[in-house]
């Protein structure tokens, strides 16, 4: 939406970290069957700008389970609404880690 972007058109990096944030977090929450959060993002780079009205879609993947804490790589991609290729235009590695009811950590179940 024009709200979330800059004065030519492109969407804010800020609006397009948080799609991306809670993409990793539905992974994340799925992963460690409960609540997750984000205590880290690493090398977020940007490939291409997205503007004002293109379709946006976040892909992820578990990268690395710790005992704790899961890595999520994540990968934005966008395509014009009148085009058929998408381009990649952003990606990152999210760090989330399991939480109990009282906000501790709590470990993450290692599935084979």
């Amino acid at each position: 939406m024009p709200a979330d972007a800059n004065a030519y058109g492109d969407i804010f990096g800020g609006w397009l970290m948080s799609l991306m944030d809670s993409g990793a977090g539905l992974i994340a929450a799925r992963y460690s069957h409960g609540r997750a959060v984000t205590v880290a993002m690493d090398g977020m780079q940007f490939h291409a700008p997205v503007k004002v009205g293109d379709e946006v879609s976040v892909y992820g993947k578990l990268a690395k389970v710790g005992r704790t804490s899961m890595a999520i790589q994540i990968e934005a991609w966008r395509r014009d609404r009148h085009q058929e290729e998408s381009i990649k235009v952003t990606e990152a590695v999210f760090t989330f880690v399991a939480i109990d009811e009282a906000g501790k950590p709590r470990q993450v179940k290692q599935e084979k």
